[in-house]
This record gives C-alpha cells, sequence and structure tokens, in this order.
C-alpha cells in the first residue's frame, strides 16, 4: 500500500511538472484535438449528411450505408445524397466540407484546382479535395506511428528485459542478436521488401516494427541491470517471489521512464518515415489519403499548385512541433532532478 501511494504520488508531481510547462501542456490539448477531429473525420468531410429526413423518414448516411432503393432510386449501386432531390419537408445536415476524400469535384474543368469556397484548400491533381484528404491522411499517419511505437515497445520490453533481469549467457546471446538487428539498414530494407510485396498498412507497420525495437531494448535492459540489484527486487526473492512477480511488479514498473521519455519523438520519427514512403511511392496504396503523396503531386504542380505544398507542409509541420514539444515536456516531467 505505501509502495502503491508512493508511485501514486511521484506520478502525480510529474503530472504536475508537465502541465507547469506550458508550451508542453497546450501542445498535447491541441494535438488531442487533431486526433478527435482526425476519429470524428466523417462527420467534418464527407459526401454524405450526417442526418437525413426524406420522405417521412430518418436516416443517417454518415453511419449507415443505405441501398439506393431506400429512396427510390434504381440503376445504381451508390447513393449520391448530393443530387438526392428534398422536398420542402425534407431536410438534411451536411458534415462542414462535402466532400470525401476520394471523391472527385466534378464542376472543377482543369485540376489541380484552387482553393474556392467550395474546395477550401483546393484540390489534387485528381479533383480530390485536399483538406479532406489531409484530415483522413493524418488518421493513417498517426495510426501508423502509434501502432509501430506500440509493437516495437512490446518487442524491446521484452527484449531487453529478460536481457537484463537474467544477465550472463542470455544477455550475451541477446546483444549479438541486438547488435546485427542494428547493423541492417532498416528503410533501405523496407524499400526492397515494399517493391517486392504489395504495400499495405499491416506490412508497412510489420516491417517498421521488427527494427525498431532496437534502441528500446537498449534503455530496458540498462534499467533492468540497474533495478534487479536493489533492495526491494531482493527483499521481494528473498521471500521467495517468482521471477515473473519480481520483472512484472517491481521491476518493468520502475524502468519505463526512459521508455515513456522518448515516446513522443520515437512517434513523430515514425510520422516522418510514413510521409517519406508515401513520398517516394513506396507507401500506402493509392488512393488512400497520405500527406506524402500531397507532397509529391506537389512537385509535380510546385508552378501553378502552391496549395499542393503548403498545406500538407503545414500539417506536418504542426504535428511533429507538437509531438515535439509535448516530448520535451515529458523529458522534463521524468527528469529526477527537477524540482
Amino acid at each position: 500500500m505505501i509502495e502503491r501511494l508512493i508511485s501514486n504520488d511521484l506520478t502525480l508531481k510529474r503530472w504536475r511538472r508537465f502541465k507547469a510547462r506550458k508550451s508542453a501542456f497546450y501542445s498535447l490539448i491541441a494535438f488531442l484535438l487533431m486526433v478527435f477531429a482526425t476519429l470524428t473525420a466523417p462527420m467534418i468531410a464527407n459526401n454524405k449528411p450526417i442526418y437525413l429526413s426524406y420522405e417521412g423518414n430518418s436516416y443517417f448516411p454518415v453511419f449507415v450505408d443505405y441501398h439506393p432503393k431506400d429512396f427510390g432510386i434504381s440503376n445504381t449501386l451508390v447513393v449520391n445524397y448530393k443530387k438526392l432531390q428534398l422536398s420542402e419537408d425534407d431536410g438534411a445536415l451536411w458534415p462542414i466540407i462535402r466532400w470525401n476524400p476520394f471523391e472527385s469535384n466534378e464542376e472543377v474543368y482543369s485540376y489541380p484546382s484552387k482553393p474556392t469556397g467550395t474546395n477550401i484548400m483546393g484540390t489534387d491533381e485528381s479533383g480530390r479535395d485536399v483538406f479532406a484528404r489531409i484530415l483522413y491522411g493524418f488518421k493513417y499517419s498517426i495510426s501508423y506511428a502509434f501502432l509501430v511505437w506500440l509493437l516495437s515497445l512490446i518487442l524491446g520490453v521484452s527484449f531487453g528485459g529478460v536481457m537484463g533481469y537474467f544477465g550472463g549467457r542470455v544477455d550475451m546471446v541477446g546483444q549479438r542478436l541486438v547488435e546485427v538487428f542494428s547493423t541492417i539498414p532498416t528503410f533501405f530494407l523496407l524499400l526492397i521488401l515494399i517493391s517486392i510485396f504489395t504495400p499495405n498498412m499491416l506490412l508497412l507497420v510489420t516491417i517498421s516494427s521488427v527494427f525498431g525495437w532496437v534502441p528500446i531494448s537498449y534503455y530496458v535492459r540498462g534499467e533492468f541491470l540497474k533495478n534487479r540489484k536493489r533492495e526491494f527486487v531482493e527483499a521481494a526473492r528473498s521471500m521467495g517471489a517468482r521471477n515473473r512477480v519480481i520483472i512484472f511488479k517491481h521491476i518493468l514498473p520502475n524502468s519505463m521512464v526512459p521508455v515513456i521519455t522518448f515516446a513522443p519523438f520515437v512517434i513523430s520519427n515514425n510520422v516522418i518515415s510514413l510521409s517519406m514512403l508515401d513520398y517516394l511511392g513506396f507507401g500506402l496504396p493509392v488512393p488512400t489519403p497520405s500527406w506524402g503523396e500531397l507532397l509529391a503531386q506537389a512537385q509535380k504542380h510546385f508552378t501553378v499548385a502552391w496549395w499542393l505544398a503548403v498545406y500538407p507542409a503545414g500539417a506536418l509541420f504542426s504535428t511533429l512541433t507538437l509531438l515535439n514539444l509535448i516530448g520535451e515536456g515529458v523529458r522534463d516531467a521524468m527528469d529526477p532532478n527537477m524540482t
């Protein structure tokens, strides 16, 4: 009970130190708002109304896929809600942006087109709304970044914890394995594998995670080597506690500070990695919304379509800045020398 109270008190102190750093705290709020926006993207940018009242019936097209026959339409497989004829008794609640990231604006005669009241950030080379593709692209970027970090964390903590706790031959063999993985040029190997296999989110996350755990294992191994000789661990061992209990209850919670400290920076690097892959054409398959893909289009149309460079680059810059400010706040909050 006392150990738990001390741990909770330490957590509260770290949170207060983080909150005291205004740039980090407000960056966290801004980043969480961005995450919320991308999670609710279908209600912000979509070619389907959020709510539709039609001929006395209520529909929720954003959440449910209705058949055209429900609206008395034949000879089509998809309902075009923008062309649905509504009477005076009917009504619809539309998202702020009436475009999804895959729909082309047929009213524009040349692509890419400049920002207008209809497409507030313009369209890309296929006539798709840039704002919608940036909004949905953030979902893929942050999903990839978090999944790679999470899987790398699991692998890194597992390998580093085993090496640090058992030491001896286990540590020696583990170190040789880590050295082998650390000498592999990860990015170039990733390009080779993606050029062989059809790229998708699962493949990208898997390959990136297989090689992303190495730095984490170094930190966790060092913490385990330090903590396994501490008094509370020796006391638990003398009382007959099993290795599993000692590792997960006593050592692991006290060995996660370096991993948590660098998490925002790792996630930031993962966002950059996916953008680079998409920019080079080795990332998510077309027509998946992607910031890197928009920047690649901007290179081809740089002299005539400035919006393809400015808005995606601004989104990428803002995300990386927020993550790095959050990381600096976490680093200061976790620093034992901070008061």
